[in-house]
């Protein structure tokens, strides 16, 4: 039985299902709702998550795709759009060139993915002439939350960058670190994974994990203490750690998890979901507005917690430029 198809928790497990997402939504409903534009919502599911995110004031859509064909969804499944702003669109690649034109513009401050490709979405961000290209390196950040884990887990980059080299590794990890500013309060922690915990040459994901620990402890990457290679078990048990005599700060600590590829991460990720119970929130960060990933087959919390992730990130960058002024 998968997790989708999961009996209802019962009344004494409720309080604690989805805790960490709810904490998530709650701290977002603190700001004033972000402004965003979301690429051709043209179906049942990405109508609804929209309508949820704005009911609860964490996002001030801007609906962005053919208008004719919005509303005739909208109407099938008596989705109230009424007070949403609805630019029109010719098909998919047009709703996210336009979409993307809005940020540009200083009409939204994210982006939202609809019941387009991923690759369309992201196609019109990189462009470079009219995209959202920063100096950094675009990735993807899991934001999972594991029940019985303490606190919510950052996983990178397990859905846009395949095989990153080191200087990739580079902008994925602090753009990882970043966000965990964002969403934590503690100290970042964030493990290197491999295969194991010692490097090795034979495995090139060992040496690109030690060159990252020295590239923070030279000031490289900053904001977090990194450790690698660490294996999973190493990573986030204190009884692993402890068992291999690893003494470190991170081991068996880690809130961020930097996996050695995109197979890697998408599996690690995809395990904790249908194996574990736990939901993920999706968001790209390296832009210059956080990019909101949702899927047809995420959870309602989930998909909330996508669009409270990237309300915080905006709400922080909001301030940060305000301060910058001041």
């Amino acid at each position: 039985m998968s997790v989708l198809d999961a009996p209802a928790p019962t009344q004494t497990t409720t309080v604690r299902d989805h805790e960490k997402f709810h904490r998530l939504v709650a701290r977002a409903q603190q700001n004033p709702p972000a402004r965003v534009a979301v690429a051709h919502p043209c179906d049942k599911s990405s109508l609804e998550a929209v309508l949820s995110a704005a009911d609860l004031k964490l996002i001030e859509p801007i609906l962005v795709g053919p208008e004719q064909r919005i509303r005739e969804v909208a109407a099938t499944n008596n989705i109230d759009i009424s007070r949403f702003d609805i630019v029109d669109a010719e098909h998919s690649v047009d709703s996210a060139a336009k979409a993307v034109a809005l940020v540009r513009e200083g009409k939204a401050e994210a982006l939202m993915k609809g019941s387009l490709h991923t690759d369309e979405l992201m196609g019109a961000v990189v462009k470079r002439d009219t995209g959202l290209r920063t100096a950094r390196r675009i990735s993807h950040c899991f934001v999972m939350d594991v029940p019985d884990h303490d606190e919510p887990l950052i996983i990178t980059d397990a859905a846009v960058n395949i095989a990153p080299d080191l200087k990739g590794k580079v902008d994925i990890t602090q753009n990882a670190i970043d966000l965990a500013h964002v969403l934590t309060p503690g100290d970042i922690k964030v493990a290197i994974l491999s295969a194991m915990e010692t490097v090795n040459p034979d495995v090139p994901s060992t040496l690109e994990a030690a060159a990252l620990c020295k590239m923070a402890d030279r000031g490289q990457i900053t904001g977090a203490q990194l450790d690698g290679p660490l294996a999973l078990d190493n990573a986030i048990s204190p009884e692993a750690a402890k068992i291999k005599k690893i003494d470190s700060p991170v081991a068996g600590k880690a809130n961020v998890l930097v996996v050695p590829d995109l197979e890697a991460g998408n599996m690690l990720a995809k395990s904790l979901s249908f194996l574990a119970g736990a939901d993920a929130a999706g968001i790209v960060l390296g832009a210059k507005v956080p990019v909101i990933l949702t899927s047809r087959a995420d959870s309602e919390i989930a998909r909330l917690a996508s669009c409270a992730v990237a309300q915080l990130v905006a709400a922080a960058r909001r301030a940060d430029a305000s301060a910058a002024i001041q």
